[in-house]
């Protein structure tokens, strides 16, 4: 059991950092006392203190997390929020001097994805995708389901802010907690971790997509097929909508392997370099997928019109085999007292017998030549 003189340094060190605490809330209160009254677990999901690759223990605010790792010299911060608005993060803002140009598209989302720099700050917007399970792609209204993901990277810290029900970075956390080396890169390896996770479930996603498309292809070139050509427009969309998560991240991944920032030091843009050669992948497959996608809309649409030329040909043949008996039924209504053989017994099923032969000819015309 350790004695008293041992305890000492860490009781003076959990006093002190009590007391710094209580004057972080007390000048932040008197600073903004209308955002203290958010319950800070409202938005705040995690907020951790790492130094040489090991998260300190205990439960630290925005500011006095900030104040621990600036006083020791070494080690970052890592918040995490979810769907902040503007007054929950404006604390956040003004303590880690995060741009309010980034902070606008933080709050209100809906953004591209994006790499900014902003004095020494880093913006990045990376777009989530989940995978909507469904019995039937040929049915299945909504394939993709987006989010967002906004990244400040800081020399000391990264504040992440998600949007959406699907964009956790809970197992992203405990992975690079359980690999201390990786952590010990700095915020910049907490930016490769989020960026190869996103781009990872891409890959899930255009995996499970390339399935549908494949039971498409099949129903659609099916001897068979009722495949309404709606029904692709409605993956076009779904595809369109995964391209535009994918496609415009490929600038912004170029730049952090190539050494847009000094925030990315060199160790971590070997990583990077990694997640954009796996991103340039499922850009070309999604690519693939909406030529895909576009072939099939113009299959339909020339089956459809082959069945409809086909339906014209069987009516014009028809119309034909019935135009024969409606012409002489017609000629012999006509009841003029002079008409060949009007008088004779053996007229009526002779001109029957005319009928059933011309009828008979003209059948398997249509038929040897595909029209019945």
């Amino acid at each position: 059991m350790p004695s008293l003189s041992q305890l000492r340094p860490s009781i003076r060190s959990a006093a002190a950092r009590s007391r710094r605490a209580d004057r972080n809330a007390a000048r932040a209160q008197a600073q903004h006392p209308a955002r203290l009254r958010v319950p800070l677990s409202a938005y705040v999901v995690d907020c951790a203190v790492y130094v040489d690759g090991a998260r300190l223990p205990g439960r630290w605010t925005h500011d006095e997390a900030i104040a621990e790792v600036r006083g020791r010299g070494t080690g970052f911060v890592w918040i995490g929020l979810h769907e902040p608005d503007a007054e929950q993060i404006s604390g956040v803002a003004q303590t880690y001097g995060l741009h309010e140009l980034a902070v606008e598209d933080a709050v209100h989302a809906h953004n591209r994805p994006k790499l900014e720099r902003y004095d020494e700050t880093l913006f990045m917007v990376l777009k989530t995708v989940r995978y909507v399970g469904h019995a039937d792609p040929t049915t299945a209204n909504e394939i993709v389901e987006t989010g967002e993901v906004m990244t400040f990277l800081g020399r000391d810290f990264v504040v992440t802010v998600r949007h959406g029900r699907h964009t956790g970075l809970r197992d992203v956390r405990r992975r690079l907690e359980e690999d201390p080396e990786q952590l010990r890169l700095g915020p910049a390896a907490v930016l490769h971790a989020i960026a190869d996770h996103v781009v990872d479930s891409y890959i899930d996603v255009v995996r499970q997509i390339e399935n549908d498309l494949d039971a498409v292809e099949a129903e659609v070139f099916s001897p068979r097929s009722t495949m309404n050509p709606e029904q692709i427009y409605v993956m076009k969309r779904e595809i369109l909508d995964l391209r535009r998560c994918v496609m415009p991240l490929v600038g912004p991944m170029r730049k952090l392997s190539e050494g847009y920032s000094a925030l990315v030091p060199h160790d971590v843009r070997s990583y990077f370099r990694d997640v954009d050669d796996h991103l340039g992948g499922v850009a070309e497959q999604v690519a693939g997928f909406n030529e895909l996608l576009t072939t099939l809309v113009d299959a339909v649409l020339a089956k459809i019109s082959m069945r409809q030329n086909n339906d014209m040909r069987k009516i014009t043949a028809y119309a034909g085999l019935i135009s024969v008996p409606t012409m002489i039924a017609g000629v012999y209504g006509m009841n003029f007292d002079y008409m060949p053989e009007l008088h004779w017994s053996f007229g009526y099923p002779m001109v029957l017998l005319i009928i059933a032969t011309i009828c008979t000819l003209l059948y398997r015309n249509f038929r040897r030549n595909g029209w019945l």
